[in-house]
């Protein structure tokens, strides 16, 4: 299959570079060293700058918007889990290993803190921390021990469908009415036992509100979710047909054959999703403090990054008279 595209030839394979040897337990599909001598695989280094990129938007609108400092310190190990895969697919270094595939353990643990010390006693936060420091150190000599790749992904991938299932309940029982008992009917039955309830009106506000954030964070979490677990078949594609794709690449030449580098579809996929379940978990964050109200989701096409922005105060009441969630004498 030649490319009929004008190209560039590759260069003979088993170049030489500057950080050899190598000294990773990984090497991916990308051969090395063929575009420059400075870096072993470099798109799959580029791409991390995806990372980069997502962290600092990330930051600066936790900076903005006064968003809990948890999320900021998790974009930081989110820009670490970037900056440790950059220097480690230069490089093909054991140490950056250790450093890109460690930080996505920490960074997944910090939001995993996140979610199980949210309105705890301090006492209780405290040994969740300690508990979870002793994990991160567990998992990390435990790995340094195995130096099975595959010890790590399953610890990552569990951790992660635990998170997000934890989250998804956590929204649904906070944000459907049927879940947290304010329909109509509700309503009225907490009326006749006397309990201090909302005027119907302003029920049917917050309900619609909530459904409607309800619809637009399931959204958002399938969006991120489906692009994660379209780079990670990619990536699949990538391991599976390696020496398929390196002959392609190879038939059609430079710059067309760096579309067939799996690897660093992942980065770019996979460092859009982990952006959008950040966001995720602030937008989360805010309503299970009843903020829904001062923050809202802006995201005005699926290949922007989203981002929590705060409004410029609560809603006031369509009469204008009840301030949200006034609650009526029954």
């Amino acid at each position: 299959m030649k490319s009929w595209l004008p190209s560039i030839p590759y260069p003979p394979p088993d170049q030489h570079g500057f950080w050899e040897p190598v000294t990773s337990t990984l090497q991916w599909c990308e051969e090395d060293y063929y575009a420059t001598y400075y870096s072993a695989e470099i798109m799959n280094t580029l791409t991390n700058l995806m990372f980069w990129y997502c962290a600092w938007e990330g930051i600066k609108s936790c900076r903005k918007h006064n968003h809990d400092k948890v999320f900021e310190v998790a974009y930081y190990g989110y820009l670490l889990v970037g900056f440790g895969s950059f220097m480690f697919h230069t490089t093909l270094k054991y140490p950056w290993q250790l450093v890109d595939e460690l930080n996505m353990i920490y960074t997944t643990c910090l939001m995993c803190y996140a979610s199980l010390s949210y309105s705890r006693p301090t006492e209780f936060r405290i040994w969740l921390a300690i508990l979870c420091v002793l994990f991160c150190a567990f998992i990390t000599a435990y790995y340094h021990y195995l130096q099975d790749p595959a010890f790590h992904q399953n610890v990552y991938a569990a951790m992660t469908v635990w998170l997000v299932f934890r989250s998804a309940w956590q929204m649904e029982n906070t944000l459907r009415p049927s879940w947290r008992k304010t329909t109509e009917a509700d309503r009225l039955a907490k009326e006749k036992k006397g309990v201090a309830v909302p005027t119907r009106e302003e029920q049917e506000r917050l309900n619609k509100r909530d459904l409607d954030i309800l619809h637009n964070m399931w959204l958002l979490v399938g969006w991120g979710v489906g692009v994660f677990l379209t780079g990670f078949a990619i990536w699949g594609i990538d391991n599976k047909y390696c020496s398929t794709l390196r002959s392609w690449r190879r038939d059609i030449g430079l710059p067309w054959g760096i579309v067939l580098e799996g690897h660093a579809w992942w980065h770019i996929f996979t460092g859009y999703g982990a952006y959008c379940y950040i966001v995720w978990g602030i937008h989360l964050r805010h309503v299970l403090n009843g903020k829904q109200d001062e923050y809202k989701l802006v995201w005005p096409r699926c290949w922007n990054l989203p981002e929590i922005v705060r409004t410029s105060g609560k809603t006031k009441h369509a009469n204008g008279k009840v301030p949200n969630g006034g609650l009526k004498q029954g």
